[in-house]
């Protein structure tokens, strides 16, 4: 995972949820539970994500190229991605265990390699974690809406 696709990502996700917020304050207030003209959030949510946060939304950046993808038609779905950057970090580790072992047996002589390697793959899990931690903060307070 690079960091600028990290960033691009949070910067996406940042952008639907202000957009969310004004449709959710475009819809003025309820007089009660069924009120007509208020749009569900099922509706409201739909309307974002199928709008995007492209050339006229709050950033002015074109979501499908701010997370790497080239071509809109070739949208992958969220799980699909995260899966493949998964076992980006898993590959990290298993280079790092083999430099590791090739170190011990005497193969290679270059510790900084090895600990280069060791490094990268922390890092990689460190990173993968707090995304984790994220995405259940997020499902937590999702959870927690009143509807």
């Amino acid at each position: 995972m690079s960091i600028n696709n990290v960033l691009a990502a949070r910067s996406a996700i940042l952008d639907r949820n202000a957009a969310l917020r004004n449709v959710a304050s475009v819809s003025g207030t309820v007089a009660g539970p069924g009120a007509v003209g208020r749009p569900s959030f099922e509706s409201a949510m739909n309307a974002v994500l199928q709008k995007g946060v492209g050339p006229g939304g709050p950033s002015g950046t074109n979501t499908s190229a701010a997370i790497g993808q080239t071509n809109p038609s070739q949208q992958t779905s969220f799980a699909s991605t995260f899966k493949a950057e998964l076992q980006k970090v898993s590959q990290l580790g298993e280079e790092e265990d083999a430099a590791a072992e090739a170190y011990e047996r005497g193969e290679t002589t270059d510790i900084a390699k090895v600990m280069l390697a060791g490094q990268r793959s922390s890092i990689a899990f460190e990173a993968t974690l707090q995304v984790r931690n994220k995405l259940l903060s997020a499902y937590k307070d999702i959870m927690s809406m009143p509807i």
